[in-house]
């Protein structure tokens, strides 16, 4: 029986993905439920999963534009499993083992720059070397358990080819890359967000020693407990939890002539993949412990990067937090991530002299930027929003009480 598998919508809105590679063979076995191909639309990487077991003919190839519901591949389900296919093994289980044919003998094997050439023209290393005769095993032994060449053993000598070719005739080249559609739309959405809000900046700076105070004194207890480790995006989460609340413009969107406030707090947290910038969305913020935000932030940034998050984890947010500091960066304007009305953009922690009750110190120093759409947020807003995040994160106590001074919590002001 053939069967046939068609593009998955990813989502109500998207009629065209790209069909970005196969992880399988034409005419090759493949699995019921195996992940055959990955679809690439504008917001995820998701995977093609095979319906069947069977013998698959591909119908479209890699890399190419498709529309959604047409046929990318069929599965014979009636064709007999090939007798050759067999789980992997490890290759000293798989060959014979064979004289040592390696003329060289190396004496110094911990010296890895210096290579051994044998009398077929295959450079071996001289670890190599000394656990190939530590086995009996020789050149044609290794070469044999290889089995087959992929494509990805083709691509590399080729890139290694035209780089040699390149350094030696002193060729200038270009590379041209063809935009996926996730790159496409992330560029759609910024060039949106910058035409369509009347988007301002507002800046300030965090003192962060109270926070690596806590993360020191309490990181492995927390770590103990919870299995995850306790960082700085939980802390900045729960602070801006806070200050959304008692800023609630901050937390809305334009509809058409309407503002809209939702009761939720749904943060988008920025996560930089292999296939470009996305910002999952962590759920009822608002509700989440320390531990359940960093478990969930984790989560859904690992999917992210394996190319396995859904549409759904994409979809809305009510605010951003992007995170520019683990790649170095000291300040920086972010871009809104619409419909959203405000994203907040932590920047590297940097040991500054700053004055405290008129002495010089050195301080663990973090810029802040807020950047929001001044359609809807006036400066009163935007700039009471990011000192509730700076004095939160200067003195996390207060977070328990709504980011309110304790000595007016105490007193009932």
């Amino acid at each position: 029986m053939i069967i046939e598998i068609r593009i998955p919508s990813p989502g109500e809105s998207i009629s065209e993905v790209e069909l970005a590679r196969w992880l399988v063979e034409n005419n090759s076995w493949v699995e019921k439920d195996q992940e055959i191909a990955e679809v690439e639309s504008e917001k995820a990487t998701l995977p093609l999963i095979a319906a069947e077991s069977g013998i698959v003919s591909i119908k479209i190839s890699g890399g190419t534009s498709i529309k959604v519901n047409e046929i990318a591949c069929t599965i014979d389900t009636s064709a007999s499993k090939p007798k050759n296919i067999a789980p992997k093994k490890d290759i000293q289980q798989e060959v014979k083992p064979k004289p040592v044919e390696v003329k060289q003998k190396v004496e110094e094997p911990k010296i890895a720059e210096k290579k051994v050439e044998t009398d077929k023209g295959i450079k071996v290393t001289p670890l190599a070397s000394a656990k190939m005769e530590e086995e009996n095993l020789s050149v044609d032994d290794i070469i044999n358990g290889l089995k087959r060449i992929s494509t990805h053993e083709v691509d590399l000598v080729k890139g290694n080819t035209k780089n040699i070719n390149s350094q030696l005739t002193g060729e200038r080249t270009e590379e041209r890359i063809k935009m996926s559609q996730l790159r496409k739309r992330l560029s759609e959405r910024l060039v949106s967000a910058k035409n369509q809000t009347a988007m301002l900046t507002t800046f300030n700076e965090v003192d962060m020693s109270r926070v690596m105070e806590i993360r020191k004194a309490y990181q492995q207890a927390f770590q103990d407990k919870y299995g995850v480790k306790l960082g700085l995006m939980s802390f900045f989460t729960k602070a801006v939890v806070e200050a959304l609340k008692q800023h609630p413009l901050t937390n809305s969107f334009i509809d058409g002539e309407d503002i809209v406030t939702p009761n939720y707090i749904d943060i988008g947290i920025a996560v930089q993949t292999p296939k470009g910038l996305m910002v999952p969305v962590l759920r009822d913020a608002d509700k989440l412990s320390f531990a359940e935000v960093e478990k969930g932030i984790a989560a859904l940034a690992n999917k992210g990067r394996a190319g396995r998050i859904s549409i759904d984890e994409l979809t809305g947010g009510t605010f951003t937090i992007t995170n520019g500091g683990i790649f170095g960066s000291m300040l920086s304007t972010p871009i809104l991530n619409t419909p959203q009305s405000g994203i907040l953009g932590m920047h590297n922690i940097v040991d500054r002299p700053i004055a405290i009750n008129g002495k010089v110190e050195i301080r663990p120093i973090m810029y802040v930027a807020l950047s929001y759409d001044h359609r809807i947020i006036d400066g009163k807003d935007s700039v009471g929003f990011l000192v509730k995040v700076k004095q939160m994160i200067e003195q996390p106590e207060t977070m328990l009480y709504e980011g309110n001074s304790l000595d007016k919590v105490l007193i009932g002001l």
